[in-house]
């Protein structure tokens, strides 16, 4: 009778054997949802400087769930590869950030780095060679496309003009655990283009 002018009966029942009232009380003020809360995310593109690319580029990020929050269009600098990097902050669930880099690589945008570990691992190498004949942009182009590194800077230094023997150091950012691929690539395409390579230099600010 007493228990009853508390309300207490209403909720002993279900929770009786000390289980369902724990489930039902749990996920609610636990975040038993905190798995799937949206957390900020980080994402550097690569875009050709041509009307539509930026809208283009943000187009899977709403599709795929994501919450955008600011975006850095840096016009005034260029990658090597002579491309805009686009910086853009969004929310979105960790399973959500996958499907959304995902998406972004699958519309054929160059995403550079992807939060925090994308391309956590840098490495600094030299080519030499006859590196303009062979077609420059071409051999960085190719080195993007192996998915498994980006190339963060380019140093060209030919002293006997651009018909000799020139070398270039190259700042790679590869996706973490995959520098051994992105150097693999590398070897690949000197080799296909009769290019020297030497690798990788450690303690080197390229």
């Amino acid at each position: 009778m007493s228990d009853g002018r508390d309300g207490a009966p209403e909720a002993a029942p279900d929770g009786a054997d000390g289980v369902d009232a724990d489930a039902d009380s749990d996920p609610s003020p636990d975040g038993g949802h905190a798995a799937a809360t949206p957390s900020t995310h980080t994402v550097r593109l690569e875009l050709v400087d041509e009307p539509g690319q930026l809208l283009a580029a943000l187009q899977p990020i709403a599709d795929n769930g994501g919450n955008l929050l600011s975006i850095y269009h840096e016009r005034g600098n260029k990658t090597p590869r002579g491309r805009i990097p686009v910086e853009v902050d969004f929310e979105a669930t960790p399973e959500r950030f996958e499907e959304i880099v995902d998406a972004l690589r699958s519309e054929g945008v160059n995403v550079m780095q992807a939060g925090t570990e994308r391309y956590a691992e840098e490495v600094t190498i030299l080519l030499f060679g006859h590196l303009i004949d062979t077609d420059l942009s071409d051999t960085l182009s190719r080195i993007e496309a192996c998915e498994s590194a980006s190339v963060a800077d380019v140093s060209l230094a030919a002293p006997q003009g651009t018909e000799e023997v020139s070398s270039a150091r190259l700042r790679l950012e590869a996706r973490a655990g995959e520098t051994d691929a992105a150097l693999a690539a590398v070897r690949d395409l000197a080799a296909e283009k009769e290019l020297r390579v030497v690798e990788p230099l450690t303690g080197v600010e390229a």
